[in-house]
C-alpha cells in the first residue's frame, strides 16, 4: 500500500463520483469518504491520506471513537454536533469554517449532522 502523498497540482474534483464508505460507519448512515491524496497503513502504523467526508442529514453516531493516528478535520460546510448522546440529543453545535486537531488516543464523538456537512481531514502517523 502506498503511504506517501504524490505531487498533484489544482485540479477539478468530482464531487459526485468516487465516494465510498468510510471504515467503521454503518452503510445505512449515508456517511461517505472521497480519498483525495495518499493512503493509511493501519498495520504498519504509517502514512498519511487527505479526504473529504460528507455525511448526509439526519446522520447521528452512537458511540465515541478513537484511533491511533493524528487528525486534522476542517469543517467546509454545513453543521455538525460533537458529544451528542446514542439518540442525537445533546452536544455541541458547530458550523462552517471550524477547526479541530486530535493526537493519537483522544476520544471524539459521538457525531450528528441535521443538515449534512462536508469535513476536511487529514490523518497521519507521527514519522518513527
Amino acid at each position: 500500500m502506498p503511504v506517501n502523498k504524490l505531487h498533484d497540482e489544482f485540479h477539478t474534483l468530482d464531487m459526485e463520483n468516487g465516494w465510498q464508505l468510510p471504515e467503521g460507519y454503518d452503510p445505512a448512515s449515508g456517511a461517505r469518504e472521497k480519498i483525495l491524496a495518499g493512503a493509511l497503513d493501519v498495520l504498519n502504523k504509517r502514512g498519511s491520506r487527505t479526504r473529504l467526508l460528507r455525511f448526509p442529514p439526519g446522520l447521528h453516531t452512537r458511540e465515541a471513537i478513537v484511533h491511533d493516528h493524528w487528525e486534522e478535520v476542517f469543517l467546509v460546510s454545513g453543521d455538525l454536533t460533537v458529544g451528542n448522546d446514542a439518540d442525537g440529543n445533546g452536544g455541541t453545535p458547530f458550523s462552517g469554517y471550524t477547526y479541530a486537531v486530535r493526537p493519537p488516543g483522544a476520544w471524539h464523538g459521538p457525531f450528528k449532522s441535521n443538515g449534512g456537512c462536508l469535513l476536511l481531514e487529514i490523518h497521519y502517523y507521527d514519522p518513527a
